[in-house]
């Protein structure tokens, strides 16, 4: 099978001997939306820039498109899409003016350029503001705007990096919806890293999860549920340090004051549990059973949990920095 995106061993090595990645490899195929996890330093952006030809990889072999990243960068080039973490429109522009902008970087003409902008502005409901200056647009419509910026060439792969940070719930499903459409209407492939699990699993046909440099782990979001073989048992009572005991045998763990057990199939084993609680007269307020979840999935692989991104008002309060930095 060829792929879009086919990575052998690839290693990043960085001054002073450290190591970003260790010897990944990757396939993805044409059409696929597929999701990279990490926690922050894990080597999810080391890989985006190498990918995008941004930075050069120590050693390994990468080919985008059937095109060598170092021997036909200039190839790579012309048929990937970049969105950045950073918001990269210019405030100082309209909407409409920000795309044409970055089609004369590939040398669209104007009027080319106009009409595929105009096209893009009201696939993702900023027609009308097409031609506001960016500064008057909120943290939504930015990122909105920095998503068909990446499209006004029309590349074969689109790389979102952390595309919805900072936005709020309700503009982020709708951001969800705007990446679906691209598939669906534009058949781009698509490269995501995003700190959402609950965004990997609704976009994601499969998923990587990366740490320390190397990739733990791969599947379907529903593959990746399924290696875990635990449910996760919430237990809030009257005396945490008494039940720590008594629980000895079942390896709690406490957090925010709370028990924490993994146990397989809870629904049958969780008896002995209360039973044990119950004959010591320790008082079970609380009972939540959490099944396996990308969370658990993470947590399992890397040991810790994603944490969650900015608000709109920081990228915002950032936007206004870089602003009076200018």
């Amino acid at each position: 099978m060829n792929y879009i995106i086919d990575v052998e061993n690839l290693k990043k090595v960085y001054q002073g001997n450290i190591e970003a990645l260790k010897g990944i490899n990757l396939k993805i195929k044409k059409g696929e939306i597929y999701g990279f996890l990490g926690p922050n330093g894990a080597g999810k952006t080391t890989t985006i820039k190498i990918l995008t030809t941004i930075i050069k990889p120590t050693s390994g072999t990468v080919y985008v498109s059937g095109y060598h990243i170092i021997k036909e960068q200039e190839k790579v080039r012309k048929i990937i899409g970049l969105v950045p973490q950073d918001l990269t429109v210019d405030d100082d522009l309209t909407g409409l003016e920000n795309l044409i902008l970055q089609a004369s970087f590939y040398n669209i003409k104007k009027e080319e350029a106009k009409k595929k902008a105009l096209e893009l502005l009201e696939l993702v409901d900023l027609k009308e503001a097409a031609n506001r200056l960016v500064s008057t647009y909120s943290g939504g419509m930015r990122k909105r705007l920095d998503l068909i910026v990446g499209l006004i060439h029309d590349p074969d792969i689109l790389f979102l990096d952390e595309p919805t940070l900072g936005l709020d719930v309700q503009t982020r499903t709708k951001m969800w919806e705007y990446i679906e459409l691209l598939r669906k209407e534009y058949e781009k492939t698509i490269f995501l890293t995003t700190h959402y699990l609950e965004e990997a699993e609704k976009l994601c046909d499969r998923i990587g999860i990366i740490d320390h440099g190397k990739i733990l782990v791969e599947g379907t979001p529903d593959e990746l549920k399924s290696s875990v073989e635990f449910d996760i048992v919430e237990l809030e009572i009257d005396n945490v340090n008494d039940a720590i005991k008594l629980l000895e045998e079942f390896s709690p763990e406490i957090k925010q004051n709370k028990i924490l057990i993994k146990i397989k199939d809870s629904e049958k084993n969780i008896l002995p549990i209360i039973k044990i609680l119950n004959n010591k007269n320790i008082n079970i307020k609380r009972i939540h059973i959490e099944k396996p979840s990308l969370n658990s999935v993470f947590l399992k692989y890397t040991g810790r949990e994603m944490r969650e991104g900015e608000t709109e008002e920081d990228i915002l309060r950032t936007m206004r920095s870089i602003r009076r930095a200018r």
